[in-house]
């Protein structure tokens, strides 16, 4: 960390934690891909965790913020205080937030991590799917906005918005293109009756949730938007490292409709494409499995 960057987040720390608290030690931390990150101690005892993005994304930083926020809001599963986010003198966005050390998953947390789930699903509610601000799934815009129905929404926003972005990343050959189009055209026949609009984590995967010092579960880095609560289900069974005991939990609490398998596998198809147009090709054989079959 620069100099300036540590000013500036010393700044924001003493706005919101008061003038008489002092960074005291660094420690380095992996931040994922996007963002570079540290553990920052403090005078009082308190940890904080620092990220921010060179890469300069716009509003990468305070679409999380509202995420966060969103999911404390329905009282029902942990995310880390957001101590404040800003901007250096020189561009460089940054976030403060409460830091939490992951303790080691058990059976027990996963039966509570489902129950909790289900909970965030069941309170965060809205009249319409979407999300008021576009915001990102990894460093890729999610576009948002309101939509009366899940089908219209997921179409448009979704699947055809990634399939799209694999087209123009080069990945749009005449199999893929045929195959995309006839996946849109049948996905009205595959979803059937759609849920509420719900709020979902929406990119839920092993490297967005921790364990905390009571054994709950917290959640990180969302991509939230109010959707049919089955698609938050496309990230946990692509990349979750969850067992069996979760989805028991959340299906106790829950059920999902007769069917939900099927339509699970095309909102993984969604995190695969995104995971294409992010990462390159190495993911093009997994998307187009799953457009051959529902095609």
């Amino acid at each position: 960390m620069d100099a300036i960057l540590r000013a500036s987040v010393q700044r924001l720390v003493q706005r919101s934690m008061g003038s008489a608290v002092q960074l005291t030690q660094i420690h380095h931390v992996s931040g994922g891909c996007i963002n570079e990150a540290l553990i920052l101690e403090t005078n009082i005892g308190r940890s904080l965790f620092l990220k921010w993005n060179r890469r300069s994304v716009k509003g990468l930083l305070e679409r999380e913020v509202e995420g966060l926020e969103a999911i404390r809001r329905t009282e029902t599963i942990r995310v880390p205080e957001v101590i404040g986010h800003d901007v250096t003198p020189q561009g460089v966005p940054f976030l403060v937030l409460e830091w939490i050390a992951s303790q080691s998953t058990s059976r027990d947390f996963e039966i509570e991590f489902g129950r909790r789930l289900a909970s965030l699903h069941r309170v965060g509610r809205a009249d319409q799917y979407g999300f008021a601000q576009q915001n990102f799934i990894g460093s890729t815009v999610q576009p948002n906005g309101w939509h009366a129905t899940w089908r219209e929404f997921w179409k448009a926003k979704r699947l055809g918005f990634q399939l799209s972005l694999a087209r123009k990343n080069g990945y749009g050959d005449q199999t893929f293109s045929r195959l995309g189009d006839r996946l849109l055209v049948r996905w009205d026949r595959i979803l059937g009756d759609s849920s509420p609009p719900c709020l979902i984590h929406g990119d839920l995967w092993s490297g967005n949730y921790l364990v905390d010092e009571k054994g709950c579960p917290v959640l990180l880095d969302p991509a939230t938007y109010y959707a049919d609560r089955e698609a938050e289900f496309g990230m946990t069974t692509l990349f979750g490292g969850l067992g069996n005991a979760f989805y028991d939990s959340y299906q106790e609490a829950w059920p999902l409709a007769a069917g939900a398998d099927e339509r699970i596998e095309i909102y993984r198809l969604y995190h695969l494409l995104n995971h294409l147009n992010l990462f390159g090709i190495t993911y093009l054989p997994d998307c187009l499995k799953i457009m051959r079959k529902y095609s």
